[in-house]
């Protein structure tokens, strides 16, 4: 089923805002969060050491037995996750917020992608 005039003409616009501000996107702050070198160094300590238990837990396969050697695998398994998620959980930044700008358009003066911005930075600020 074709588009209507409107429909593909919205489309359209819609394809060019999204050329125009793909680096807008791409360049955007992160907010608010950023990533810790403490916790990075931490955590790849914490996933090498996960490795290591690995390691340890097939070479000592036949001294701990079957139970052990599973125990202490996936005791390494859950330090190598742990190991991932703390060097990649964002920590907050202690910077004072910034007050939020809105932009005052008028809803006949405005396209429709402006419109949507507005109201996409709105849910946003509110959080």
């Amino acid at each position: 089923m074709p588009l209507s005039e409107q429909e593909q003409r919205l489309l359209d616009e819609m394809e060019r805002h999204l050329l125009q501000n793909d680096a807008d996107v791409v360049t955007a702050p992160s907010g608010d969060r950023a990533l810790s070198y403490r916790n990075l160094v931490y955590g790849a300590l914490l996933f090498l050491a996960g490795i290591g238990g690995l390691i340890a837990a097939v070479a000592a396969r036949y001294e701990l037995g079957a139970a052990g050697s599973i125990a202490l695998g996936v005791a390494a398994f859950l330090a190598m996750l742990g190991g991932a998620i703390l060097a990649f959980t964002p920590v907050r930044r202690a910077s004072a917020p910034a007050e939020p700008t809105r932009r005052a358009t008028k809803h006949k003066d405005a396209s429709f992608m402006d419109r949507m911005n507005e109201r996409w930075d709105r849910r946003h600020e509110e959080r």
